[in-house]
């Protein structure tokens, strides 16, 4: 693409470089059901102000023009009911850059939780409690559970930007914090955990900013947040025979912003999103699907 350069009072033409700065994150883990664990978050991989796990910023892509690049939006796991775990999210992809599933929040009737781009939150009852790993330069770990009365508070699920908090006898952890980044021209928090949930009495876990779930004590936990990977909230056991279900994940989200001078791009069959302008680049946000997109 040749675009202006203005030196002194005179106008050149000279190459526009296309590159691509992006914020690619996954789907969110769903929380388990059952004074139990939060979902972790999707992991976050970003190049603009801020990306997960602590790690260091992303390299802007340098794609070819004319060439076919996948995206993939990564759906937000199920939520555990009956006692059960939740289910893992779903990685999302552009080009060669794949951000992990959120872990699974552990129930107390199920296995454990799992790790993932955040790690899912523990459960008392199950694997000793713990909480899973994150991803490296993607997420944090999940919280893990106290098997102690009288509320055997679970542990919260891992967000892109803190660990998710330890359950107390009383209390579920508290969700893990996203990432805020300015992409899209404005600061928005990405990718928080799930908070966990709790036994009779307890006061469950808040939910990570950055769309993370809130735990629950009775009825179901709150899921994730759409198109912010946030991990569901972990379900609650208000008494002995009830296991509340926790929240699903929330799906994840592929950001894409570029020079308007460097290329015009096509969004694929397949892939829902659209784009808009901020200054001189456009931002192309991706909300679901999976496809192609290629500059011209």
């Amino acid at each position: 693409m040749i675009g202006n350069i203005i030196v002194g009072n005179l106008s050149v033409s000279a190459p526009v470089v296309l590159s691509i700065d992006y914020l690619v994150t996954a789907g969110g883990g769903g929380g388990g059901s059952g004074r139990a664990g939060g979902g972790g978050a999707g992991g976050l991989r970003c190049t603009v102000t801020a990306t997960g796990g602590g790690g260091t910023l992303e390299s802007a892509f340098l794609p070819t023009l004319s060439t076919n690049y996948t995206v993939t939006v990564g759906a937000g796991g199920a939520a555990g009911s009956g006692g059960g775990d939740g289910t893992a999210g779903s990685n999302s992809v552009f080009a060669t850059i794949t951000s992990t599933g959120g872990g699974r929040g552990a129930g107390d009737g199920g296995t454990s939780a799992s790790s993932g781009g955040s790690g899912g939150g523990g459960n008392g009852n199950r694997d000793s409690g713990l909480g899973k790993s994150g991803t490296a330069n993607q997420g944090f770990a999940g919280g893990n559970a106290v098997e102690a009365s009288p509320n055997y508070g679970a542990g919260a699920g891992g967000g892109a930007g803190a660990v998710g908090a330890n359950g107390t006898t009383t209390t579920g952890g508290n969700g893990g914090t996203g990432v805020s980044t300015s992409i899209t021209g404005s600061s928005i928090a990405y990718a928080g955990g799930g908070g966990g949930g709790v036994y009779a009495g307890g006061t469950p876990g808040t939910g990570g900013s950055g769309g993370g779930g809130a735990g629950s004590l009775s009825g179901t936990a709150t899921s994730g947040t759409t198109n912010l990977g946030g991990g569901g909230g972990g379900g609650g056991r208000p008494n002995p025979g009830s296991s509340q279900t926790g929240g699903a994940g929330g799906s994840g989200v592929v950001i894409l912003r570029y020079l308007t001078a460097s290329g015009t791009i096509t969004i694929g069959a397949g892939l829902t999103g659209s784009t808009a302008t901020d200054g001189l680049h456009k931002v192309t946000t991706i909300t679901a699907g999976t496809g192609n997109v290629s500059w011209a």
